[in-house]
């Protein structure tokens, strides 16, 4: 019996006649509520088992496994996936801070995996690596550390996986560290993908700023117009006018309709539970603030020049989160043995919601480094 249940029926029983009744009415309520939820729970259950069958991959020939590896001295949620053992691993690391791709992310790597072995990472404090160790870590989570967690993984990949080294493809913050990551062990790595690169922290929001008011000229979207201008260029006394420039990043980029669906993905996905998305929220709130403050000065010397990895960025075309123009400028003054620009159709999560060309990309660009075809 739930808390609000049990002390609605104590209020039946000890108060006056109103109070009985709207106590009654409340439990009528609630017990309909319970009734609604266990049913569509039911349904969510049906869809995972469904989703586990359509999406399994035969062991006899794949992988697919889900497991928690000693990192940093914690214990850090991995998936590894993939239908063909003999295929590159590709390493995929999340961004946000803490926002973990896990829970939601299988239909769109489905058709990667027949190319690559794909491993995602429940970063420090995030996800279920957030729910094993609890916030404990909280001290602990800082750019060094987690680089460096990301260096033992792919160590462990190596070994586990058989493999001489792997693809490592980073995603918006996760590119902070996956630069970092290749920087100090460039022999752990194939190449770097960076999608929705950062760039320059200290000049982001200026060049999105003008970016976003040149679309909505361009677009004729009045309002976005109006609202660009009444907030001016940044920076911001208050948190006002970045609300304003996400709002229209997110609009721009159809960010806002993408990030709504991945809740329903994660409701869905096989092997999950309502818990995962709880542990995705934590996990973003925990981050945020443990990780923003460090990287709000990042610059292009910060986030380092000189690599000994082939170096790709492989950004959307319209992207006002980090933007587009701010990633070319970064690549342009990287010393690398390979690098290149390669534009995908989208913004800041084109690498999930145009997946299919992000594919084609890396099966272009970075597969054949790897020893694929």
């Amino acid at each position: 019996m739930s808390l609000f249940v049990f002390l609605s029926v104590a209020a039946q029983v000890q108060g006056p006649p109103s109070q009985q009744s709207a106590a009654r009415e409340s439990t009528a309520a609630t017990d309909s509520n319970d009734a609604e939820y266990r049913k569509f729970d039911q349904t969510l259950s049906f869809l995972r088992e469904r989703n586990a069958k359509q999406y399994a991959i035969d062991s006899t020939k794949g992988v697919d496994e889900a497991m928690y590896v000693h990192l940093g001295g914690i214990d850090q949620w991995v998936t590894i996936r993939g239908e063909d053992r003999q295929n590159p691993v590709l390493l995929f690391v999340h961004g946000g801070p803490g926002d973990v791709t896990n829970p939601w992310s299988f239909a769109y790597f489905a058709p990667w995996e027949k190319r690559f072995t794909v491993v995602q990472w429940d970063q420090r404090g995030a996800g279920r690596t957030l729910r094993k160790t609890g916030s404990s870590v909280a001290s602990t989570m800082t750019l060094d550390r987690m680089a460096q967690d990301g260096i033992e993984l792919s160590g462990f990949l190596r070994k586990h996986l058989g493999k001489d080294r792997i693809v490592l493809v980073a995603h918006s913050f996760g590119s902070i560290l996956g630069l970092r990551m290749v920087q100090a062990r460039p022999d752990l790595f194939y190449a770097y993908v960076g999608t929705g690169q950062v760039s320059d922290e200290t000049k982001n929001y200026s060049v999105a700023y003008a970016a976003l008011l040149e679309k909505a000229q361009a677009t004729g979207n009045q309002q976005a117009v109006a609202e660009l201008r009444r907030i001016g260029e940044p920076p911001y006394a208050n948190g006002e006018g970045y609300g304003v420039q996400r709002k229209w990043a997110n609009s721009f980029e159809g960010a806002d309709r993408f990030l709504a669906g991945t809740l329903g993905l994660a409701l869905v996905a096989p092997g999950n539970s309502v818990r995962d998305l709880n542990d995705s929220i934590d996990g973003q709130i925990l981050s945020g603030d443990r990780l923003v403050p460090q990287v709000t000065s990042s610059t292009p010397k910060d986030l380092g020049l000189e690599f000994a990895v082939p170096i790709f960025f492989f950004q959307g075309t319209d992207d006002f989160t980090t933007p587009t123009a701010l990633a070319r400028q970064y690549l342009n003054a990287i010393n690398a043995p390979l690098k290149e620009f390669v534009p995908i159709d989208g913004g800041h999560f084109a690498v999930f919601m145009n997946s299919g060309q992000f594919l084609r990309e890396l099966v272009a660009h970075v597969l054949p480094l790897a020893g694929g075809h």
